[in-house]
């Protein structure tokens, strides 16, 4: 049975009454549905003709425009933007990386004392400025005590070995002794002035300046106070050195450690890709968060032989002059090298750009200064508040400069934006 029999049966199955009612309310709802759509497109009809009313009045176009990239705005609402020409630029070609600051390791000494010995006094502490040949500390040395006394020893058989060849002559002129006897004293005496100078040369390896040799020489009296002075000019960075401290050539910690801080190094680690980039001599620009506003000049020194294999990144190093002794070692820094020759290109205020929901770049473009045009562009660079757009755009092109999100907010939003 067909949708058709089934309602013909219904109908037939109904009283006489009750079919009067059907066909009562099928009429009145046929009658409301033809009245409703009349209302509808009437309404159409109004708002229409008042549109394009509105648009004639106006010279703008209609809102239901053919491209949904167009905004109009008002008189009001175009003077809170800011709009300019698309400009030519010089944009330099240059990398950036992050690392750190840390000390020319070239320029920086660990002093220890060449012999062993106990420490008896520290004159300086870390940040003290020290001058090559000040004395950083003294040591009680038993190796310097041991060559003073061969000094003194080699000093007595010296002059006693010349009373013994004086004796001789003596007897040789008055016939008491044979000539054997004074080339004996003779050899015996040249015997002693070789040790005599070996002992004083071997004291003077301590840092004994001549007349404290001759004032031990003069005193007989032993001195093992070793000092142990700075060999560069610099500063204190590091400090381990105090009275009773034991120490021994070359063992950690060594007692005072110091830099010259005229220059330091930034390490950094750059990406694989762009590690072709970067030469030797290439010139360093270096900014630290602790002082914003200056630059610090510099050259690149090394390059990693390797690339990490966990980070594949390659260590840069550069020197960086400080006169200031502004850096410290530690310092976060960011540097940027100029690894070719300037570009030019067109460019944009960084403002009139707008990042879109798909990663899109934009910028909006007008001829009245009422209506704008979003187009889409492929950027570059960015230096100096400018943005390299590198397609999109023509030269003789009026773009916003200024309130570029406004513009594509109000579009995403629509005319109620």
């Amino acid at each position: 049975m067909n949708f058709e029999d089934l309602r013909v049966r219904v109908f037939t199955s109904l009283s006489s009454p009750s079919r009067l009612v059907l066909l009562a309310l099928i009429a009145v709802g046929g009658a409301a549905l033809f009245w409703g759509k009349g209302l509808v497109g009437f309404a159409d009809g109004q708002s229409v003709r008042k549109e394009q009313t509105a648009s004639i009045e106006t010279g703008r176009p209609l809102s239901a425009n053919a491209d949904p990239r167009v905004v109009d705005l008002s008189d009001k609402q175009a003077g809170s933007l800011k709009i300019g020409p698309v400009a030519w630029r010089e944009f330099a070609l240059v990398k950036t990386a992050v690392g750190t600051i840390d000390f020319n390791e070239h320029l920086l000494v660990q002093v220890f004392s060449q012999y062993q010995g106990k420490i008896l006094k520290a004159f300086y502490n870390i940040g003290d400025e020290v001058q090559a040949g000040n004395v950083l500390f003294t040591i009680d040395s038993p190796d310097l005590l041991a060559a003073e006394s061969t000094l003194l020893a080699s000093a007595g058989v010296l002059e006693l070995q010349k009373r013994v060849l004086a004796r001789a002559l003596n007897l040789l002129k008055s016939g008491g002794s044979a000539q054997k006897d004074v080339d004996q004293a003779t050899s015996d005496q040249q015997t002693a002035e070789g040790n005599f100078k070996a002992a004083k040369d071997a004291v003077r390896i301590f840092g004994k300046a001549e007349a404290e040799v001759e004032q031990i020489l003069g005193d007989r009296k032993l001195d093992s106070t070793l000092v142990v002075p700075s060999p560069i000019s610099g500063r204190i960075v590091a400090r381990n050195a105090a009275p009773g401290f034991l120490t021994q050539p070359g063992v950690a910690p060594a007692p005072y450690t110091v830099a010259d801080l005229s220059t330091m190094w930034m390490l950094a680690n750059v990406i694989e890709t762009d590690a072709p980039a970067y030469k030797l001599g290439q010139e360093v620009e270096v900014r630290v968060p602790a002082y914003p506003d200056k630059v610090f000049k510099g050259h690149v020194t090394a390059l990693g032989a390797m690339i990490d294999p966990n980070t594949h990144r390659q260590l840069v190093r550069s020197e960086i002059d400080d006169p200031e002794h502004l850096l410290r070692s530690g310092m976060l820094a960011s540097f940027v090298i100029r690894v070719g020759d300037p570009v030019r290109s067109l460019a944009v205020p960084a403002e009139g750009v707008v990042r879109e929901g798909d990663g899109t770049m934009t910028v909006w473009s007008t001829k009245d200064s009422r209506r704008f045009t979003k187009r889409t562009v492929k950027t570059g660079l960015q230096q100096d508040g400018w943005t390299q757009i590198l397609e999109g755009l023509s030269p003789d092109e009026t773009v916003v400069t200024d309130g570029a999100v406004f513009l594509s907010n109000k579009l995403a939003l629509g005319e109620a934006g």
